[in-house]
């Protein structure tokens, strides 16, 4: 399994970003797919998550109702759009793939330990 994340960038207070995270080798149909950052002197934090067969969202509180995730099947890749972005963004963002088949939502999505393979990171700069 191999994944990829790219579209990260340098960008303003309130503009958006989208990024992309590709993934081969194998289907993930039964899993989900998580998006987590981290900021410079920080611990890796849980940013949202999707679930690979239903299309269900899950978001960190501090970027919802800003950050949508999405899954193209046909593609094998998530997006995460984030919109009004905030200095407090600024972070390496990892996209990863939950290590065991699940269908629910919850706090086991926002543990990192949970997750087996991770995209090599993309920068994200908001400044003020």
């Amino acid at each position: 399994v191999q994944l990829q994340a790219y579209g990260g960038g340098s960008v303003q207070t309130g503009g958006s970003l989208r990024l992309s995270c590709a993934a081969s080798g194998r289907t993930f149909s039964s899993y989900a797919m998580g998006w987590f950052r981290q900021a410079p002197g920080k611990e890796r934090e849980f940013v949202a998550a999707i679930n690979w067969s239903s299309g269900s969202t899950y978001y960190t509180d501090s970027v919802k109702g800003r950050f949508t995730m999405s899954r193209d099947v046909a593609k094998n890749t998530v997006y995460l759009q984030m919109n009004s972005l905030k200095p407090e963004d600024t972070a390496v963002y990892y996209c990863a793939k939950l290590r065991t088949p699940y269908s629910s939502g919850g706090v086991y999505l926002a543990i990192s330990g949970n997750y087996d393979y991770w995209g090599q990171g993309t920068q994200v700069t908001v400044s003020s």
